[in-house]
């Protein structure tokens, strides 16, 4: 229960879902652990940080390190969705999703990104989607943001390997988070049944027919920011119970 130990880790989305469950998670294993997000974490010493807002970005980093004089693990799971089609796409609905779920990780990278470069240490985890290669119809523009994030993540590795800071993208599937709920709800009215029935449905296409718990997802990041994956950078590691696993193949 120490992979963590000695290490300064910032979370931003760390309200709720997977971002919660990783604050939990590092703080178990050793980590010193400051969670950001809107609304605020549940966690004593959280911050206020809204990802779009670049000023509340830096001042969570500079806060973090007044705190604890560096950050050793970044971990990135802020995230909205909004479903869309690509012929109806609301430009608003595509900014959104873009500022958030892209241009919110460019922007936490880019100001924890000098100090890790400065010690040559470093390990950032992205939470990206199994959308970014598997987009339904329906997720155009959360598909496409996630997919950057991907494209982001591998870049960053590209660029700063040799210079001690791994980074990793995470692609979840379907996690039973508050995000998820409100998708099964819009399933729900899309399909013309109730919520349940959504439900049923979607894990009906999942190899281990269920849904992710967020503790689960944590534990995929603990690996990727921890030493026992200190060979692994630029990977997009995908986490969606065999979603992808042709339905065919398993009867459904």
């Amino acid at each position: 229960m120490n992979a963590l130990a000695g290490k300064v880790a910032l979370v931003c989305g760390a309200a709720t879902g997977i971002g919660a469950a990783v604050v939990q998670r590092f703080a178990a294993e050793g980590a010193a652990v400051v969670a950001c997000g809107v609304p605020m974490p549940p966690f004593e010493g959280a911050l206020a940080c809204d990802v779009t807002d670049d000023a509340q970005v830096r001042a969570a980093v500079a806060a973090t390190l007044e705190r604890h004089g560096r950050i050793d693990v970044l971990v990135n799971a802020a995230g909205v969705i909004v479903n869309d089609d690509a012929a109806e796409i609301d430009d608003a609905v595509w900014s959104r999703q873009h500022e958030i779920n892209l241009a919110g990780t460019m922007r936490t990278m880019r100001a924890v990104l000098p100090g890790m470069l400065e010690r040559r240490s470093g390990a950032v985890v992205n939470i990206a989607s199994v959308a970014a290669f598997n987009a339904g119809a329906g997720s155009a523009s959360y598909a496409a943001s996630k997919a950057g994030v991907v494209a982001l993540t591998r870049s960053a590795a590209q660029a700063y390997g040799a210079r001690g800071v791994r980074v990793n993208a995470l692609c979840p599937g379907w996690v039973d988070t508050p995000m998820a709920a409100r998708e099964m709800q819009d399933l729900a009215r899309e399909l013309g049944v109730d919520e349940a029935q959504a439900r049923e449905r979607t894990v009906a296409r999942i190899a281990l027919a269920r849904m992710a718990r967020p503790e689960e997802m944590a534990a995929a990041c603990l690996f990727l920011a921890s030493d026992e994956a200190s060979f692994i950078t630029g990977t997009a590691l995908v986490a969606d119970g065999g979603a992808r696993v042709a339905a065919a193949a398993r009867g459904v």
